[in-house]
């Protein structure tokens, strides 16, 4: 899984698993609608940064080992078991825990639950399976640098539909972001174009999901786990309906030789990082929050290529020293 403002338009994460927050890589733990910011801070806030980091940076690295290196190639139900386990789980913590206690300010009803909370679900499903069937084809680092790429989606949409105006510095960014991003990929050696389509197609389901979160439910205060509450049930009905024509019986026939322990410590760890990014966005600044996600990337691309045996050109760390670039000057952009 699975797991992300300036401007009222938050760029996630995440990543998706990829996590329900807008993880939109920077890799920045956003609410789906409005930040809420406990008053007291228990742990100091860079344990909260280190132990987000760690789990972001889990979710990635476990979800590409199950997949290519555990040779367990289901994306789609991986990502609906993984929906499935956030359902349960978000459930039990609003029972028995006062982590989901901000479901008391959401007035929800079938209506909005059917205009709103449906289709961005439905986009949601899309980019979670999209952006795992993407870890077949290409390596953990590329992906993050395609990644970089999504608030520039985000813009291009909002534009589209008139929710932004377009600026000089605005403009300047996308072109610095778009090029760094094409350098990197022009730098990539293990190209793959069915890869490469797969993760365009999920950021632009993605950058859509985010643009219609700040169209259909604003004013609303969800956290991430408040947004996992209503959409992961949605995510894994949706999932569930295209499993059987995607992978068929395969997936279930080889639970056995993958053994229950991996499958579930893997949907602990994506479920895990919802409940960081709770703590994270009440004890950082958003500056913070910018500079931990651009940590986060870098210690990913440089973890996978210890762990995972990922290569990276010197070309595309200067492509992606540019996107990221872009993305802090992005974030912090208040025009």
């Amino acid at each position: 899984m699975s797991q992300a403002g300036p401007s009222n338009l938050q760029v996630p994460a995440t990543e998706k698993s990829q996590d329900i927050t807008s993880k939109g890589e920077a890799g920045l733990p956003q609410p789906a609608v409005q930040q809420q910011r406990p008053n007291k801070r228990l742990v100091h806030p860079s344990i909260i940064i280190a132990i987000w980091i760690a789990f972001s940076s889990g979710v990635i690295v476990y979800n590409k080992y199950l997949l290519v290196n555990l040779n367990y190639p289901f994306p789609v139900f991986l990502t609906t078991f993984h929906m499935s386990f956030a359902a349960v789980g978000t459930r039990l913590l609003a029972r028995y825990t006062t982590l989901l206690n901000g479901l008391s300010s959401v007035e929800m009803t079938m209506d909005r639950w059917y205009r709103n909370i449906l289709p961005i679900g439905a986009l949601f499903s899309a980019s979670l399976i999209l952006s795992n069937m993407a870890y077949l084809h290409l390596s953990v680092p590329f992906i993050q640098m395609l990644k970089a790429f999504t608030p520039v989606a985000v813009l291009i949409i909002s534009f589209s539909f008139g929710l932004k105006q377009l600026s000089t510095t605005l403009t300047a960014i996308v072109t610095m972001i778009s090029f760094g991003v094409a350098m990197a990929s022009y730098g990539e050696l293990d190209f793959n174009m069915t890869g490469f389509i797969f993760q365009v197609l999920a950021i632009a389901f993605e950058s859509t999901r985010l643009v219609m979160v700040q169209v259909l439910l604003q004013g609303l205060k969800m956290d991430p786990l408040v947004s996992l509450y209503y959409f992961a049930p949605v995510c894994a009905a949706f999932n569930m309906v295209i499993l059987p024509f995607a992978e068929g019986l395969k997936p279930f026939r080889m639970l056995a030789q993958l053994g229950p322990f991996v499958l579930v410590s893997n949907a602990g760890v994506a479920f895990g990082l919802n409940v960081a990014s709770v703590f994270l966005i009440g004890a950082a600044s958003s500056l913070t929050l910018t500079l931990a996600g651009v940590l986060k990337d870098i210690l990913l691309i440089l973890g996978s290529m210890w762990i995972l045996g990922s290569t990276v050109t010197g070309l595309q760390f200067v492509g992606y020293g540019i996107a990221l670039a872009g993305l802090v000057l992005f974030k912090t952009h208040k025009g």
